[in-house]
C-alpha cells in the first residue's frame, strides 16, 4: 500500500507545477488518505471482534448486505471497496471549502492531476480547511462544510479500496444504502473537471438504488424512518431550490445595477431565513440543516446546486435505456468522453422527457 500512495503521491506532485495548488496541498491530501487506509479493517475482523461494540456489528452486517445488493440490483462494481471499516475518530472524511462571487452561483475552481478542474478544496483536516478559507480573497463568498466520504474513482482498489466509515455508518439505514451507492457510482463513469455531471449521476444512482433497496429489502420500521427523514430532506431542498432560482435571476437582471442587486440579494437571504424557521417548526426539533443554513450564501448554495441540477436528466436517460442500470451506465460513459458542452446539450435534449413523464423518483 505504502509504494502505491508513493506512486499517487509522484503522480499529485508531478502535476502541482501545472496548477495552482501548492506541494503542501498535495502532501496532505496523500498523507491524510494514508492515514484513512491505515485505520482501515476488513468488516470480517470486526465482526469476529469480541471488544466490537453489537450495534456496530449489526451496522457492518448490513453495510455487506447492501453492497451485495450494489452488485447484483444495480450492476455496481463488484471490487475491494466498502468491504473495510476505519473509524477516524472525527466527524467527517475531509471537509470541503468552496467559494463564489458576491453576485454569482458559478463556484471558485481548482485544477488537479486525474480529478480535473473542481469547485472545491478537500482537506482531512478541519482547521486547515478554515485556515484556508480565511487566506482567500476577501470578495468572495466562503464556506466549508464537512463531507462523510469521498471516492477514489477505483484507483485504490488494488490496495483495499474505499472503505466504509464512522462517518456515515451509523446513518438511517435507508440514507447509509444511498451513500455506498454514491460512492460507488463514481467508480462507474467520471467526467475530468465537470463537477456537476459526476455528482449528478452518482445522486441519481444513490436515489433509484435507494428507492429500490428500500421498496425490496428493508423492513417496515426502516421504510418508516426513512420516510420522516425524506420528507424533511425534501422540504429543504424545495426551499433552497427556490432561493437558488430567486438569486439566479437577481443575478442576471441587466436592468439594476450591482446595488441594488445586492439589496435584493439581502432581502431574499432574510427571507430564505425566515421561511427555514418556519419549516422546522413542524419538524419536532430536527436541526440537521442548521449548519447549512447558518452560513448560508452563493457557496453553499452553488455546491449543493452541483449535486441535483441535471439529476431531471439523468433520470431520463435511465428511462430511456429501460430502466437497465448496466444500459445507463453505458450511456453515462459515452457521454463522460464528451466535450463538457456537447454534454450539456445531450444532457439539455433529454429535460423533454422528464416533463413527459412527471414527478421523478425520489
Amino acid at each position: 500500500m505504502r509504494r502505491g500512495l508513493v506512486l499517487l503521491a509522484v503522480l499529485l506532485l508531478s502535476a502541482g507545477c501545472t496548477s495552482t495548488t501548492g506541494v503542501g496541498y498535495y502532501w496532505q491530501s496523500v498523507t491524510g488518505h494514508l492515514r484513512l487506509m491505515q485505520a482501515a479493517r476488513p468488516v470480517d475482523d470486526w465482526l469476529a471482534d469480541a471488544q466490537a461494540p453489537p450495534r456496530l456489528k449489526e451496522r457492518l452486517a448490513l453495510a455487506q448486505r447492501i453492497r451485495a445488493f450494489a452488485v447484483t440490483e444495480l450492476a455496481l462494481p463488484d471490487n475491494a471497496s466498502y468491504h473495510r471499516y476505519a473509524d477516524l475518530q472525527r466527524r467527517a472524511a475531509v471537509y470541503n471549502v468552496v467559494a463564489a462571487p458576491p453576485l454569482s452561483l458559478t463556484l471558485q475552481t481548482w485544477c488537479f492531476p486525474v480529478a480535473g478542474c473542481v469547485g472545491y478544496r478537500g482537506y482531512f483536516d478541519e482547521a486547515d480547511a478554515r485556515a484556508f478559507a480565511r487566506s482567500l480573497p476577501t470578495e468572495l463568498e466562503v464556506a466549508v462544510y464537512p463531507v462523510p466520504a469521498y471516492s477514489t474513482l477505483g484507483w485504490m482498489n488494488w490496495a483495499g479500496g474505499d472503505p466504509l466509515l464512522n462517518t456515515f455508518i451509523a446513518y438511517p439505514e435507508g440514507e447509509l444504502a444511498r451513500i455506498v451507492f454514491h460512492e460507488l457510482a463514481h467508480q462507474v463513469a467520471y467526467a475530468q473537471g465537470d463537477t456537476e455531471f459526476n455528482e449528478a449521476f452518482a445522486t441519481t444512482v444513490e436515489r433509484l438504488g435507494g428507492a429500490r433497496w428500500l421498496a425490496t429489502q428493508a423492513g417496515e420500521q426502516a421504510r418508516i424512518d426513512y420516510a420522516v427523514f425524506d420528507q424533511r430532506r425534501r422540504a429543504f431542498r424545495a426551499l433552497t431550490f427556490s432561493v437558488r432560482q430567486q438569486l439566479q435571476d437577481i443575478y442576471r437582471d441587466t436592468t439594476v445595477d450591482d446595488a441594488e442587486k445586492l439589496r435584493r440579494k439581502a432581502a431574499a437571504m432574510a427571507d430564505f431565513q425566515r421561511s427555514y424557521q418556519d419549516l422546522k417548526r413542524g419538524w419536532g426539533g430536527f436541526a440537521g440543516y442548521d449548519p447549512f443554513v447558518a452560513q448560508a450564501n452563493n457557496a453553499s448554495f452553488a455546491a449543493q446546486a452541483a449535486y441535483d441540477g441535471l439529476v431531471p436528466a439523468f433520470e431520463a436517460l435511465f428511462e430511456r435505456e429501460g430502466r437497465d442500470f448496466a444500459r445507463f451506465y453505458d450511456a453515462v460513459r459515452a457521454l463522460a468522453v464528451l466535450p463538457r458542452e456537447e454534454r450539456r446539450t445531450r444532457l439539455r435534449g433529454l429535460l423533454p422527457l422528464v416533463a413527459s413523464q412527471g414527478s421523478s423518483p425520489p
